[in-house]
């Protein structure tokens, strides 16, 4: 199923060809809300999120109205005794825990167990348990499918010989909450996203679940299977460039960037202030563009125009609509955090093809 790279949040997310099934989300460090933009493209019902992130939370309720909203840290979440009534009937669980311990990118094993901010304005917490808090939630709440996405580099550790195997304990902690476990890695630019952006899926079904097959219920005794193989057309950024020729930045600094970059090839350069090292990328016209990064330091520059992509074109890069309402924070801070809703929008539908429409409680 193809899903649009270009669309807008006034078309209400309906997709011809995509029923609208409504089979209930519910997302945990819910950022801006690409995952469950991904969601709605899929005919999902995403009824409420939790962040930790105030201006973060703003945006997601600005642009997608949920029944419910906890702006909080998810350790506060999971002990709670008032949830609704809805959220022990999810269909699917989602989240997206931080990942900065284990980001390439990242300070990685160097801040492991210490407590410090995702980001400034946060409040401060041990982010390389997060994961664990998530599941957590998993064993109290029991939804029909769990959904968990992060980085590559999370997968690195067994082989890092660090303190623990991170992926055994995801797998054990899945499986001791009644859940069978699996993980993907899945490239944004099979999927119908103009981006190359590489993220690891653990999708886990609850043990006691029934599912038709050939007209038989038969009892889950091992994980059944899912395809979840993508091979869709790349789409490079000639499709995707804008000719709003804005020149976000006019110093003359930046320009020299902008020359000394060769297309398709990082430079880096050293900030005197902050001595720290950032990354700047001029995009090839003829091949899908990279993956956008959060980080203020890694700039992505226009092939051909002197300037930064902008925002139109970061929304394309990001399948975000064109019409989502950043409030005041920088888009290229949003997208680059958040799962992009066509990759989220084809997972999901082959989860409720293969999965949730096959499913008897």
């Amino acid at each position: 199923m193809k899903f649009p790279y270009q669309w807008f949040l006034k078309d209400k997310f309906f997709i011809k060809g995509i029923p609208q099934h409504k089979s209930t989300v519910f997302s945990c460090f819910a950022g801006g809300g690409g995952s469950s933009m991904g969601y709605k493209l899929a005919g999902y019902d995403v009824i409420g999120c939790n962040e930790i992130d105030p201006k973060m939370m703003d945006c997601y309720i600005e642009n997608l109205h949920p029944k419910y909203s906890f702006l909080e840290q998810i350790q506060i979440l999971k002990n709670r005794t008032d949830l609704p009534k809805e959220l022990y009937n999810l269909d699917i669980l989602d989240g997206s825990p931080p990942c900065s311990s284990f980001s390439r990118v990242g300070v990685r094993e160097k801040d492991w167990g210490k407590k410090k901010k995702f980001k400034e304005g946060q409040i401060k917490q041990v982010l390389d348990t997060l994961f664990f808090d998530f599941i957590d939630l998993v064993k109290k709440l029991q939804p029909k499918i769990v959904i968990a996405e992060n980085v590559t580099g999370l997968l690195l550790y067994p082989a890092m010989n660090y303190k623990i195997n991170y992926v055994n304990q995801i797998y054990k902690k899945f499986d001791n909450a009644g859940y069978y476990c699996h993980h993907w890695i899945l490239d944004a630019s099979k999927m119908g996203v103009p981006q190359v952006r590489k993220r690891v899926f653990f999708i886990a079904i609850r043990k006691n679940l029934k599912i038709y097959i050939s007209n038989k219920i038969s009892l889950f005794n091992l994980c059944p299977k899912l395809d979840l193989k993508f091979n869709e057309n790349p789409i490079i950024f000639k499709n995707i460039s804008d000719n709003l020729d804005v020149k976000i930045w006019d110093k003359t600094k930046e320009h020299l960037l902008w020359e000394k970059c060769k297309q398709g090839k990082y430079l880096s350069t050293v900030s005197l202030n902050k001595n720290h090292y950032f990354s700047h990328i001029k995009l090839n016209m003829l091949t899908v563009p990279t993956t956008i990064i959060a980080n203020n330091g890694s700039n992505i520059w226009h092939p051909t125009i002197k300037r930064l992509l902008n925002i139109i074109e970061l929304c394309k890069c990001g399948t975000f609509p064109l019409d989502y309402n950043f409030l005041n924070i920088k888009p290229k801070y949003i997208i680059g955090m958040s799962v992009p809703p066509v990759m989220m929008a084809q997972i999901s539908y082959q989860i409720y093809l293969q999965w949730l429409s096959k499913i008897k409680t």
